[in-house]
């Protein structure tokens, strides 16, 4: 069994990794998977967005059950569906095939993304809280940006389907892993099996600083997604970059951004004054997205590829720093009892609104102008739909920063219990 905290930390952190990488190695081979399958644009946006449907559809029940029954089970049943569904991805002929394997990775990512958090917050000191989410998500850029790397250098030498069928394989190793975990105490007992999902959900409602915090993080999530969606076509497309070498652009500045601005953040929100935590990380939210709304506009209308690059980085840099703030202000503003079922109303409001929504809408705008998929053809369709990305980063800012303010949260005991002391194995 492994029971100490830090093995445990880094068995998870490994598996966000791998979580993200099978998440967005569809989007470094896109161009191909269009051509192969003779999509539309918008048909594309669905591939790169279908898995979030099974992903919001499953997340609730995950939430619900995680928090009543053993966690690490739920866990690497998920490690492993999203793993095998990722491989079958590869092995896709038609559209509808497709689009069945990528929902079915959104399925098993709903259990774990639910409930690893929970796992990690019972483990961390809780002056650390901050610190220890932000090792852990670190690992949601590292892994999207490999996602990108890995895609692009498998798919030039060994063809798109490789790429789907080599990164499933790390998954089913790690899920193993999973259920070898001593699963550490709770922070408070584990709900009670008579209640009702409905009246968690109805408690959750309620909750005005919980609300706000999910409400900015969903405007967020549109415009991540539809940056990480469609970041590499706007290089292959408008700026006329080479696949390959878009791919390792966009996926090598992810990697040193995602790195530099989570541990930022993190450090950020444990520091910034105040007795809160949870309205001190969502006030580090706010300020990241005010900063990097006029930073991702200016992205947009850049001349080069180079400049492109550059301020696509900035941006980065900043929008990262809310990583592990976010996630912190979703645990901190509710009781222990309800972390689970927090994190699935979140994971569900966030895709369902957020970055389900934006790669669609940006494949119907490159539609609407009759865009070619060819590289160099001018996007011009794709460069108005993505227009609508600094705006949502412009609303997420302004909802973060009257959250925080808000005098009407979760109640002081219940935030109390969320963050108080954690019994944790060595």
């Amino acid at each position: 069994m492994i029971r100490n905290r830090y093995a445990i930390l880094a068995l998870l952190t490994a598996l966000n990794l791998v979580n993200y990488l099978d998440r967005y190695v569809v989007n470094a081979v896109a161009p191909k998977i269009q051509l192969a399958l003779s999509l539309s644009n918008a048909q594309l946006g669905a591939v790169k967005g279908v898995f979030m449907v099974g992903y919001v559809l499953t997340s609730p029940l995950f939430g619900w059950l995680g928090d009543r029954k053993p966690r690490k089970l739920l866990i690497a049943a998920g490690v492993a569906a999203w793993s095998l569904a990722t491989a079958a991805s590869g092995l896709a002929g038609t559209l509808g095939l497709m689009l069945i394997a990528r929902a079915m990775v959104g399925v098993g990512e709903a259990s774990y993304a639910t409930l690893s958090p929970t796992i990690i917050d019972d483990l961390s000191p809780p002056a650390r809280k901050n610190r220890w989410l932000a090792i852990f998500f670190v690992a949601t850029p590292i892994g999207s940006a490999l996602g990108f790397l890995f895609g692009g250098v498998v798919d030039e030498h060994w063809g798109w389907r490789a790429a789907f069928l080599l990164a499933g394989g790390p998954g089913v190793v790690l899920a193993i892993g999973a259920l070898l975990i001593a699963e550490p105490p709770r922070a408070a007992p584990a709900v009670a099996r008579s209640g009702g999902a409905a009246s968690v959900y109805r408690e959750l409602a309620k909750n005005r600083l919980f609300a706000f915090a999910v409400a900015g993080y969903v405007a967020q999530t549109f415009a991540l997604g539809g940056f990480a969606n469609w970041g590499v076509e706007f290089l292959y497309r408008r700026m006329g970059m080479d696949l390959t070498r878009a791919d390792l652009a966009f996926g090598g500045v992810t990697v040193v951004t995602g790195l530099a601005g989570t541990a930022l953040g993190g450090w950020l929100a444990d520091k910034w004054p105040g007795d809160d935590r949870a309205r001190a990380a969502v006030m580090v939210c706010a300020w990241s997205s005010i900063v990097a709304a006029p930073i991702a506009l200016a992205a947009l209308f850049m001349p080069t590829q180079a400049t492109f690059i550059a301020a696509l980085g900035a941006c980065q840099l900043v929008i990262f720093t809310s990583v592990a703030p976010t996630n912190a202000a979703v645990l901190l503003s509710v009781p222990a009892t309800q972390r689970a079922s927090a994190m699935a109303v979140t994971i569900l409001a966030i895709h369902v609104l957020g970055d389900i929504l934006s790669p669609v809408v940006i494949g119907a705008s490159a539609d609407l102008f009759h865009d070619s998929p060819l590289r160099g053809s001018g996007g011009t369709g794709l460069l108005v739909g993505m227009t609508t990305l600094p705006l949502a980063l412009a609303i997420s800012g302004v909802l973060w920063w009257y959250g925080a303010r808000t005098r009407a949260g979760a109640p002081a005991a219940a935030l109390a219990e969320a963050s108080g002391p954690v019994q944790s194995p060595r």
